[in-house]
């Protein structure tokens, strides 16, 4: 697991902005409570939180990666399209949002083929990068790697260098590396800032929604400037939608990580736009034009 890592001049860091794109509904926390069945009968707000985030990123002058579900692409194709025309990278977060480790071999590869198929037709461009729902790569399931690479991707940002209740590989490095040596899968984990021997969340998710903005943003210029590496920010688009539907019987620690500071999160997003250089992962890792 300890590839050569890509260097970066600190002078010149641009950090990877990050969406993943499923609505309210996917989210493996609801899982027990909501149903896949029900999914096509509920309301969708994923196009109209795409709409405004391509506003913000657009009034940011930032471009990103879009780790799209096709079970989203194939509902929404103008949005996909949008994503595409407006300069940003569309990349692969699987077919139903199913999580890479509860998932066999088999499975998974037809997941991420059929992933791959169908936002390359609808967006019309190749699709390189590919993130596991809920970071669910992990030591049991590294065989998914090589396979992300027979199914053609040349990155992954599926591993998260955390200990968590719920994902997580603590060991791993904590910036891009080729767990198979350099003519292998690039797998580019989420941003963490190393402290008394532990890794502290600093990409985004639910710790960037809890923290106070300010010491988010000391962490990742802290990566910037003495890790001389860039951040690797996520978030999704339901974040930002305050006013989203709360389904029944959602337990409270789960209701707690979904829904605490939404209000604010539109806000801290415009404010990275205006702190830091943000990019696409596939020219920030791999050089595309």
């Amino acid at each position: 697991m300890n590839g050569p890592v890509p260097h970066f001049a600190a002078q010149t860091i641009r950090n990877a902005m990050t969406i993943d794109v499923e609505d309210y509904f996917q989210v493996s926390a609801f899982a027990e409570q909501i149903d896949r069945a029900s999914w096509p009968s509920r309301e969708c707000r994923v196009e109209a939180n795409i709409e405004r985030i391509l506003a913000i990123l657009e009034e940011g002058d930032a471009r990103a990666t879009f780790f799209t579900l096709g079970w989203i692409a194939e509902r929404y194709p103008a949005m996909v399209r949008r994503i595409v025309a407006a300069g940003h990278e569309l990349a692969s977060h699987g077919y139903g949002h199913l999580r890479a480790s509860d998932q066999s071999r088999a499975e998974f590869m037809d997941d991420i083929s059929r992933s791959k198929a169908i936002l390359e037709d609808i967006g019309g461009q190749r699709v390189l990068g590919y993130r596991a729902p809920s970071f669910s790569i992990g030591p049991a399931n590294l065989w998914a790697l090589a396979a992300l690479q027979e199914a053609g991707y040349r990155y992954s940002s599926s591993i998260y260098p955390i200990a968590h209740d719920h994902y997580g590989m603590p060991d791993a490095p904590r910036f891009a590396f080729y767990p198979n040596g350099t003519d292998g899968l690039l797998e580019v984990p989420i941003t963490t800032v190393r402290l008394m021997k532990r890794n502290l969340p600093a990409g985004g998710g639910g710790y960037f929604r809890l923290l106070p903005y300010a010491l988010s943003r000391t962490m990742m210029r802290r990566v910037n400037r003495m890790d001389a590496q860039p951040a690797i920010f996520y978030f999704h688009p339901w974040e930002i939608d305050p006013g989203q539907p709360r389904p029944e019987g959602i337990a409270m620690k789960s209701r707690f990580r979904h829904y605490v500071n939404l209000g604010r999160m539109e806000r801290r997003i415009r404010a990275l736009t205006r702190d830091f250089a943000w990019d696409r992962m596939d020219r920030i890792f791999l050089g595309r034009p």
